[in-house]
């Protein structure tokens, strides 16, 4: 009995419990605790992941499985990284798999990013005109997969986030529209809320397939969720 009891408060006692210091909102400390507490977060720093984000789209892949060895893959708003790194390994970006085709990673960002082994890192605004044609170029032709993790800066406005969130999505769609080869894969981050319905018509005009998924790793009190479009048309 004394044994089940130890261990019955060694259970409990695993939660971080984070006071709310001078100078902090409770917001904050409310974040702080649920990052020091939350499993993905840990495996991220035990598995070399630069955010708990990686899981995500393993997760993705896990379910659809877009990122084959030999696929070249851009990452739209790659910071920190963490998609890259996956998608650096799954195509085999680094050559490392032998007898596996050797794929390429093309992580897009905004602001300059550390490394990434076996990614190429471009400081670029995917809106920029010539964009598509720059990415083209550095690719030597067409991508078979792009990705975006991105999400606008939150207003604290709900329904303002989700009306920036999906026009960010449908700008990535449009540049997909341009730089991905026939047969091709889009997979965005989109949040629940309405407005989505727009983007979903257009990709399904674009695409052979429009799922829309939640993996384990998004927060349950979360309202965001990824569209994974595949089998790009082409655009004959």
């Amino acid at each position: 009995m004394a044994d089940k009891n130890t261990s019955g408060r060694g259970q409990r006692d695993l939660k971080v419990k984070v006071k709310t210091a001078r100078g902090r909102k409770p917001s904050s400390t409310r974040w702080l605790q649920r990052q020091l507490n939350d499993p993905y977060v840990k495996r991220a720093r035990t598995e070399g992941y630069r955010g708990r984000a990686a899981f995500k789209i393993l997760e993705l892949d896990e379910r659809v499985g877009f990122l084959v060895p030999g696929a070249r893959v851009v990452d739209l708003g790659c910071a920190p990284g963490g998609w890259s790194q996956v998608a650096v390994a799954r195509v085999n970006a680094l050559g490392q798999r032998s007898g596996k085709r050797q794929g390429r990673v093309l992580a897009i960002d905004l602001q300059a990013m550390d490394p990434i082994p076996g990614a190429e890192i471009h400081q670029l605004d995917f809106m920029d005109d010539g964009a598509d044609a720059q990415v083209k170029a550095w690719l030597g032709g067409r991508a078979d997969v792009v990705m975006s993790d991105m999400a606008a800066a939150s207003s604290g406005h709900k329904q303002t986030d989700h009306l920036r969130i999906i026009a960010l999505c449908e700008a990535a769609a449009h540049f997909a529209f341009d730089v991905l080869d026939e047969g091709g894969t889009f997979v965005a981050k989109v949040l629940a809320g309405g407005a989505e319905g727009e983007l979903q018509k257009l990709l399904k005009q674009k695409f052979t397939k429009v799922v829309n998924i939640k993996p384990p790793a998004s927060r349950a009190d979360s309202s965001e969720k990824f569209v994974v479009a595949t089998g790009f048309r082409g655009t004959g």
